[in-house]
């Protein structure tokens, strides 16, 4: 006889973690169990038998009870209604379940009609339903789809009892998927019972007999047995060993055994114990059976098998291959010890909302909480890892008080990576690393899986003032401090130093990429009040406040803002001091194109005031061409300042008097605009000369000149050449400010 237990079988972890915690929670006081805790006969007798009561509703429980919610999970309004009444209670909900009422509630909070494959009647189906307002759609059996009237413009979401059949779920989504044009779909079977299911249907393809151990109100061990059942026909559904009829055995089968996620280790120990004395008794039945002659219990049927087979086949059956060990010692030994502070490797059995399930070969599996998977906090643990994959974790917590064993993935990737940085810091070399938070004063990095802190004045080689800037960037580090007696380990890193070595030739390739007159484009890294810096890949372009319009720009943020994309023509290049010039004039939108033909001498326009002087104002006829009003053209009379008969942004008329092109320069005169009949009598001219007199042209033209857009006479290197004269004069301005604060930044 062989005996071959399935791959996986018995309490899952949600299971455990509920029975334990009812037993644990009944040494301190009454317990009332909202409901059967687990489906099984036997752990009802024992629950019994400790004094814990079973109640079907919150009103049901006693002054001193604590209540107790089961792995099935419960609905919001029960929480409610048990905090009303004053009742103490202990959530035992599996964590699976409770993902998927989370789940739930997210989809249906997100305006979508929850579907759930599975009984309608599950206390689990229940308690999902109930966190969507009981408005789910629940769906058995796939013929039960043709049945529903769905709308074909709503939004539907799909999910399954973790007990439901991975083939049923299948089969479900891929009809309703058929008919369903806005269908999101999510496997939430329990991936142990998945694991329980595929061992199952394994097993039983390989076997002669197959037994399932379970109570036949289990859900998922009536899964198991129907699964069983459809591969292999000698299949036997019992609560315990003693509902199995031994006539139906013999001593030449191959024997599979598994059992339901609510089957307690005992009845499975007890079931082995007794097939491992019935094959003991089948190998000598000279020494047990008593029977008499026609008798047709196991035992005469296996002595009379074996005198019939003869001594060779009884030999064969005996052999260390086909009799096996004692199987109550392999489930003994199955089980592995855990400790807090070990080190283990387990396979993934699922991974739901962050957290991952892991099955350790223990009693109870392991779980990755979040934040435990990896220092990067926004790391989705499913894009990383999958149901299978062997990944070596650290032990926290062998049982957290609810029967968890608590996992760490990033534990053991810090301990690796403790091991680079410390060859690192010996051997001066830098390590790469990802910027993954900020906090005072600088920025945490994750470098090989460990936690180092950057001072905020090594993040750069230059200073950062926001540095959520530079969350998620990924660069070299240089391990600056090591302190290895801190728990853990205190590091320190710095990248100013190679971030100036590699700044500087990035500078060099992009200053040798750049050429005078040619187009690039860039993003804005810095706005200023007199130009607006462009990141060209290496190097800081500036595009000037005079060179972001053919028109006047008063604030460069009108016209530029920190991120923007920009394209713009490089009009000086200093290799040597490694500055760009950039403008976003284009020279085919120069407005003072066809100025004669547009403003001939002697025309009357219509024109906007942008700036006053003491010996005028500045007219815009034009965007990007303004003209000046000397004061002795403004009116017919004395006009002792601008601003006491004219004001900002107001609408004149004004005559073109005279065109300098040389000099890109306009003459207006308002007075000669507007008819007004002169008083014969009185000079005019008289009353101007003194202040005519004393007008120097050369004032005129620096003032005009200073806000004017800069293109100074003679030929267009000339206009470049001035121009960056004054972009040289507010990038030395931009330095300063930069020192300062790098000044400061190193004090603090």
């Amino acid at each position: 006889m062989q005996i071959i237990m399935a791959e996986k079988y018995g309490f899952c972890f949600g299971v455990k973690r509920a029975v334990d915690g009812v037993f644990e929670t009944a040494k301190r006081g009454p317990v009332a169990a909202l409901g059967p805790v687990t489906h099984n006969k036997v752990v009802e007798r024992d629950m019994f038998a400790a004094g814990i009561r079973i109640i079907d509703s919150p009103e049901q429980a006693k002054s001193g009870d604590t209540v107790v919610i089961r792995a099935h999970g419960e609905a919001p309004r029960v929480f409610d209604r048990l905090t009303e009444l004053g009742l103490e209670y202990i959530d035992l909900t599996c964590p699976c379940v409770a993902a998927n009422q989370r789940l739930a509630r997210d989809k249906f909070a997100a305006g979508k009609r929850v579907i759930i494959a599975g009984d309608a009647n599950h206390p689990e189906i229940v308690g999902i339903n109930g966190w969507v307002l009981d408005n789910a759609i629940i769906i058995a059996d796939i013929t039960e789809i043709e049945d529903i009237t769905f709308d074909d413009t709503a939004e539907y979401f799909l999910m399954a009892q973790t007990t439901a059949g991975a083939e049923e779920f299948a089969a479900i989504s891929r009809r309703l998927a058929e008919i369903l044009p806005k269908l999101e779909v999510v496997n939430t079977v329990c991936a142990d019972s998945i694991r329980k299911q595929e061992a199952t249907a394994e097993l039983a393809g390989q076997v002669d007999k197959m037994i399932v151990i379970g109570d036949k109100t289990s859900a998922n061990s009536v899964k198991l047995y129907e699964i069983s059942r459809a591969i292999q026909k000698n299949t036997f559904f019992i609560e315990s060993i003693d509902d199995l009829e031994l006539k139906n055995i013999s001593i030449n089968d191959r024997i599979g055994i598994t059992a339901g996620a609510s089957t307690p280790p005992a009845t499975i120990k007890e079931a082995i114990r007794q097939m491992n004395e019935l094959e003991k008794t089948a190998e000598n039945p000279e020494q047990t059976c008593e029977c008499q002659d026609n008798c047709t219990c196991a035992d005469a049927t296996a002595k009379d098998t074996a005198s019939i087979e003869g001594e060779a086949t009884r030999d064969e059956a005996t052999t260390p291959d086909s009799k096996g060990e004692n199987f109550e010692e392999m489930l003994e030994e199955s089980i592995t010890s855990l400790h807090t502070g070990q080190i283990v490797k387990g396979k993934v059995i699922s991974v739901v909302n962050g957290e991952v399930m892991v099955d350790l070969k223990y009693k109870s599996d392991g779980i990755i909480q979040k934040g435990q998977f990896s220092e990067v906090s926004d790391l989705d643990p499913a894009t990383v890892v999958t149901p299978g994959d062997e990944i070596e974790v650290f032990v926290l917590r062998v049982n957290d008080g609810d029967g968890n064993v608590l996992l760490s993935k990033k534990r053991i990737d810090a301990q690796k990576g403790y091991r680079d940085i410390e060859a690192a810091f010996t051997e001066s070399r830098p390590l790469r690393g990802k910027i993954v938070e900020v906090v005072k004063g600088g920025a945490i990095v994750n470098i090989c899986g460990a936690r180092a802190f950057v001072p905020a004045s090594q993040v750069a080689d230059r200073f950062i003032r926001d540095l959520t800037t530079v969350l998620g960037q990924e660069h070299n580090f240089t391990i600056l401090e090591l302190d290895k007696s801190k728990r853990p380990w205190r590091v320190i890193a710095g990248r100013r130093e190679l971030a100036a070595t590699e700044a500087e030739a990035k500078r060099t390739s992009a200053m040798d990429r750049l050429a005078e007159g040619t187009k690039v484009s860039g993003r804005v890294s810095n706005v200023a009040k007199f130009g607006a810096f462009v990141d060209l890949d290496g190097v800081d372009g500036l595009i000037h406040v005079s060179e972001l319009s053919w028109g006047r720009v008063k604030d460069v943020s009108d016209v530029l803002k920190e991120g923007d994309m920009v394209e713009a023509y490089v009009i000086k290049l200093d290799k040597a001091k490694g500055k760009v010039s950039l403008s976003l004039k284009d020279v085919n939108d120069d407005p003072w194109g066809n100025i004669e033909g547009r403003f001939p001498p002697g025309c009357i326009i219509e024109g906007k005031i942008v700036r006053m002087a003491p010996f005028g104002v500045f007219v815009e006829i034009a965007p990007g061409v303004d003209g000046l009003v000397h004061i002795s053209q403004i009116a017919h009379k004395h006009v002792a300042k601008p601003d006491d008969v004219l004001a900002i942004d107001q609408i004149v008329q004004v005559k073109v008097t005279e065109l300098n092109l040389d000099k890109k320069k306009i003459s207006l005169s308002i007075k000669e605009a507007i008819g007004v009949e002169y008083d014969d009598d009185y000079d005019y001219d008289d009353d101007y000369d003194d202040d005519y007199d004393d007008y120097d042209d050369d004032d005129y033209d620096d003032d005009y000149d200073d806000d004017a857009p800069v293109v100074a006479e003679g030929t267009e290197e000339t206009a470049k050449e001035e121009t960056v004269d004054v972009v040289e004069e507010d990038e030395a301005e931009a330095e300063a400010v930069t020192e300062e604060s790098e000044s400061q930044e190193t004090q603090e």
